[in-house]
């Protein structure tokens, strides 16, 4: 292939990837904008193979035919509560591709004696330490959300030296392995050691309120650390594509920082939630008021306006078709429903989007924190399904709550409240639900979809 023919193709793939991006920044566009990227890729690979052939085709197409095919199964296979974790490890991938593609280049490099420009030499160090950290780091991630390990943080005394004398002794094999030319492999193997070590050390300390802004921060990683290969093998397609990915990955961790009130080196550093249970709010001479589902289904019959909060407890009872067929109930007999997705609502960015996405509820019925807020004051009732710390009000009244200053859903200031909960258990912060307490809110205590089940048969009856 003519080589201006390889540029122009790259090119076009760079574009697709660029718009794929700006369409999934909507949940009415991200069909499309998946569809296009995914065009994007599929050019690109194509044009890579054509234009250099690294292995045999034999090799290349079965290696593609087996991705494919797991590929394929894990989409099919995996449920909405299993999301997060999928990401984790597809992270994980992205991370261990690069690893695998920047040690291959530098174990190349020195069989053969080739006496490498410093740039190539630099990013290929990058590229080992960082997409290292994203595999590890990304494995532990996978294990909190799948509840392999404890959820909650693992610390340990002088654990952030530690992690700073590793991270020195990486810096200096980098350091070593850029300076000289010789064909010594032991600084090599101590660095991609440490930096899987790193990556556990790095993830740990982090709880499971703060799994979506992991999830987004390794996932920047992945992309940093394919720029730095597509350096190292010179190619400017993978550049573009893991610069994009990686800048998105820092802006979309920032915003989830804004959204909890919280900077980027508190999540990472802070150790939220290792204490969790031990800053409460008393709950002392205050009741919670029980409902039935009959009586929770007149309230919805006659509501005119409905807000629905969805948490994680909502992909867990995997409940989001039979929230779609109450709230086309509710607008049946002359309701009006919303619903209102906080950002680090569930566990992994978008979490609730993509929950009710699958039931069909049309995107113009969703709501961020922001735009809908100021509508719960003049709201009859709000169905809060499995949503714990985003709905706290000690967000706003308790400076001694560890969520204090936290932007929340006034869910509060409604007429109304209904929560769907199997019992009174806290959240991932590990406090006490204000709102629980709160004269207006009547708790629906059970599994929610079976709760819900029964709040759609009891409507039909009204």
């Amino acid at each position: 292939m003519p080589a201006w023919l390889a540029e122009l193709a790259y090119l076009v793939a760079a574009s697709c990837f660029i718009l794929g991006l700006r369409w999934l920044s909507s949940p009415a566009t991200a069909v499309r904008g998946n569809r296009v990227s995914a065009v994007g890729m599929l050019l690109a690979i194509l044009v890579t193979l054509v234009n250099q052939q690294v292995v045999s085709y034999t090799t290349l197409g079965a290696g593609l035919l087996v991705g494919s095919v797991i590929g394929l199964w894990m989409a099919r296979a995996v449920k909405m509560t299993g999301m997060p974790q999928m990401v984790a490890l597809l992270n994980g991938l992205g991370g261990g591709a690069s690893l695998l593609v920047g040690s291959g280049e530098f174990l190349r490099s020195q069989q053969m004696g080739t006496d490498l420009p410093i740039d190539t030499s630099v990013t290929m160090q990058l590229s080992l330490l960082i997409g290292a950290v994203t595999v590890t780091g990304s494995v532990i991630a996978w294990a909190k959300l799948q509840e392999v390990m404890t959820g909650r943080p693992i610390l340990f005394p002088g654990q952030k030296v530690v992690n700073a004398v590793i991270f020195l002794i990486i810096a200096s094999m980098a350091a070593y392995q850029v300076s000289i030319s010789e064909s010594l492999l032991g600084p090599f193997y101590v660095l991609v050691g440490l930096a899987l070590l790193l990556g556990v050390l790095l993830v740990i300390p982090i709880g499971g309120a703060d799994m979506p802004v992991v999830i987004s921060l390794l996932n920047s990683y992945s992309g940093i650390a394919a720029a730095m290969t597509g350096f190292v093998i010179r190619n400017d397609e993978l550049i573009i594509a893991g610069a994009l990915v990686g800048s998105s990955g820092i802006i979309l961790s920032q915003i989830m920082c804004k959204a909890m009130n919280r900077s980027l080196g508190n999540v990472l550093f802070g150790g939220f939630g290792a204490t969790a249970g031990a800053i409460t709010k008393s709950a002392e001479g205050l009741s919670v008021r029980q409902t039935s589902a009959d009586d929770a289904a007149v309230q919805l019959g006659y509501a005119k306006s409905v807000i629905v909060v969805p948490g994680y407890g909502l992909a867990v009872a995997q409940a989001q078709h039979i929230v779609r067929e109450l709230a086309d109930l509710v607008e049946k007999r002359g309701g009006e429903v919303k619903y209102a997705i906080h950002p680090v609502a569930g566990r992994m960015p978008g979490h609730m989007n993509v929950l009710l996405a699958e039931a069909n509820v049309p995107y113009d019925k969703l709501f961020d924190m922001d735009q809908i807020n100021a509508e719960f004051d003049r709201t009859d009732l709000v169905l809060v399904i499995g949503a714990n710390d985003v709905v706290n009000p000690a967000a706003r009244t308790d400076p001694n709550s560890p969520i204090y200053g936290m932007p929340i859903l006034n869910v509060d200031q409604s007429r109304s409240i209904i929560v769907l909960k199997r019992g009174m258990g806290s959240g991932f912060a590990g406090i006490e639900n204000e709102l629980f307490y709160n004269p207006k809110t009547a708790m629906l205590f059970g599994d929610a979809k079976a709760s819900l089940t029964r709040l759609v048969s009891e409507l039909k009856q009204l």
